[in-house]
């Protein structure tokens, strides 16, 4: 991951003069979506750029000890080893960027990954997600049982309400105490874009999360009714280049929730490419949180390596 971002004093001015052009950003996330991708063999090569940048995740309310292991197992060997070596890809170690998941199953992961002898990072939700309405006293404990049980990166929620009445002193200081509590774990600050309203304050958001010292700024949930779009991801993405020409520091990107197919994958790796360059390329500053994706893009390489479509059962799932 990136040198932890260390954060910076809150400057409520250049807050206060953001204003973000609605219909310029429409018009560059649509030139965006019209970029041509690639094909064939630099498809495949993207692709496993993609699964490299995904965290693997479940977040569901049956999640159990063993859809856990099967999770880590999956994000250890996302493609089928026959499939890796026909591509000469085999012995490179493909992993997924991550595995995320609730705060009470890190130890299932942390024993998985231990036993398949990994050190993937374990990213867990935190915080009161997805809605992040409960105490902050309960919220800043659930932090620091999750990294005591071994992630080492969390995904905190902001709470919406302080972003939508503009309380952004407020929602700093929460943030970087979730910073503190987070200790030498990651933080990636979940904006949750559905619930603010407008582009200008997602904008906001990004400046005073990336401020408060977040690692990352993360679209979604992935509960909302509104997830990772690109409109938005163009909003928070050019709050990351402004903050790194300020900064000098870069903060790392993460689009979740509703991203399904190795097509859209791909969308989102131009377009990491296209508005922050190669450097975001990396699962150090870029992520894609999803469940399904993974999936898709198998039956894509397969697709790529023998010419046909494997039926969803033939291949292993996450």
């Amino acid at each position: 991951m990136s040198a932890r971002n260390p954060g910076i004093q809150l400057d409520l001015e250049w807050v206060s003069k953001v204003r973000v052009n609605t219909q310029a950003v429409l018009r560059r996330a649509q030139y965006i979506q019209g970029l041509k991708i690639p094909s064939k063999q630099w498809q495949a090569a993207w692709l496993l750029k993609a699964i490299s940048c995904i965290d693997l995740t479940t977040l569901a309310g049956d999640d159990t000890p063993s859809n856990v292991h099967r999770l880590c197992m999956k994000a250890t060997q996302p493609l089928q080893y026959e499939l890796l070596k026909k591509i000469d890809m085999h012995d490179k170690g493909v992993t997924t960027g991550a595995v995320c998941v609730y705060p009470s199953r890190v130890a299932d992961a942390v024993k998985s990954l231990k036993a398949a002898n990994s050190n993937l990072p374990i990213a867990s939700v935190a915080t009161g997600f997805p809605a992040g309405q409960t105490p902050l006293e309960t919220r800043l404990m659930e932090v620091r049982m999750a990294v005591a049980d071994g992630a080492t990166e969390i995904d905190i929620v902001i709470n919406r309400t302080l972003a939508i009445t503009g309380q952004w002193e407020a929602m700093y200081d929460e943030i970087c105490q979730f910073r503190e509590a987070c200790g030498d774990a990651h933080m990636k600050t979940i904006l949750a874009i559905g619930e603010l309203g407008t582009f200008t304050n997602v904008y906001k958001a990004s400046l005073v999360a990336m401020m408060a010292g977040s690692d990352f700024i993360k679209t979604s949930t992935g509960k909302e009714s509104v997830n990772a779009t690109y409109p938005v991801a163009v909003v928070m993405v050019r709050a990351i280049r402004d903050y790194f020409l300020r900064t000098g520091h870069k903060v790392g990107f993460k689009p979740a929730g509703g991203i399904r197919t190795a097509k859209e994958s791909l969308v989102w790796l131009v377009l990491i490419k296209e508005e922050l360059g190669n450097d975001w390329l990396s699962p150090h500053l870029f992520r894609l949180g999803a469940s399904s994706l993974l999936a898709d893009i198998e039956r894509q390489i397969y697709h790529h390596v023998t010419g046909q479509y494997a039926a969803y059962h033939e291949l292993p799932m996450a």
